[in-house]
């Protein structure tokens, strides 16, 4: 087994996100937050062979990292372990692997997402621009929001009328009016991309990568309010 450097890419993101990670045969991804209101998917061109479970993922990687080459890094599962073969062979690791009941795993079913009353595209100077915003101004909520002539994507603190702001805006609006809240630090756990948005206001959104098959569910916070 290979892992490109697009697929150590997402884990290191997937890692932000839960310290573990139980991988599928096939070429899917999905982990989930300790709290179940962050899931994301990603589709691989690496082929997984087999199920093995990593406790802890940043750590795995880190050990790849020490690879000269991860060009020349492949991997052996058996089960139990999983063999890391490093500098053509030269090096290898034996890693522990886990079971699935250590760790936080996703559904194995696919999440239905609800009707989304709301449809956005967030590119990716916006997104990081408001997430920089958020972070300097100490900003714990991030809302998408309309008036129903303008949305626009606001830093806010919602315990606290007095705070730091900052609006930007980003389309016209639909005549419909709404605030859907997201925490930052949920935010800030998405992969940099251009993505295209979807919320119901039942609470979940999607956030679709624009240009690679990568996607985040994520729960909108306490106060979101539509119409």
């Amino acid at each position: 087994m290979k892992l490109s450097n697009d697929t150590l890419a997402i884990l290191k993101n997937f890692g932000n996100i839960n310290p573990g990670i139980y991988f599928r045969k096939g070429k899917t991804l999905k982990t989930v937050s300790s709290h179940k209101n962050i899931l994301v998917e990603a589709t691989i061109t690496d082929e997984i062979p087999s199920d093995f479970g990593i406790y802890d993922l940043n750590n795995f990687l880190s050990v790849i990292s020490l690879s000269d080459s991860k060009d020349d890094t492949g991997f052996e599962i058996d089960g139990k372990n999983v063999t890391i073969l490093a500098d053509n062979g030269k090096n290898k690791t034996t890693y522990r692997c886990c079971e699935p009941t250590m760790i936080v795993t996703p559904p194995e079913k696919p999440l239905t997402m609800p009707d989304a009353e709301i449809s956005i595209t967030l590119n990716e100077d916006t997104f990081n621009k408001i997430l920089r915003t958020a972070s300097v101004l100490a900003s714990p909520q991030v809302a998408i929001e309309s008036d129903g002539t303008l949305i626009n994507v606001s830093t806010l603190d919602t315990q606290n009328d007095s705070a730091h702001t900052n609006t930007i805006e980003i389309a016209a609006g639909d005549s419909n009016k709404y605030r859907m809240i997201f925490k930052t630090e949920n935010l800030a756990k998405i992969l940099p991309g251009s993505y295209d948005v979807k919320i119901s206001s039942k609470g979940i959104s999607n956030f679709k990568n624009k240009n690679v098959p990568l996607q985040y569910w994520i729960s909108t916070e306490q106060g979101s309010k539509f119409n």
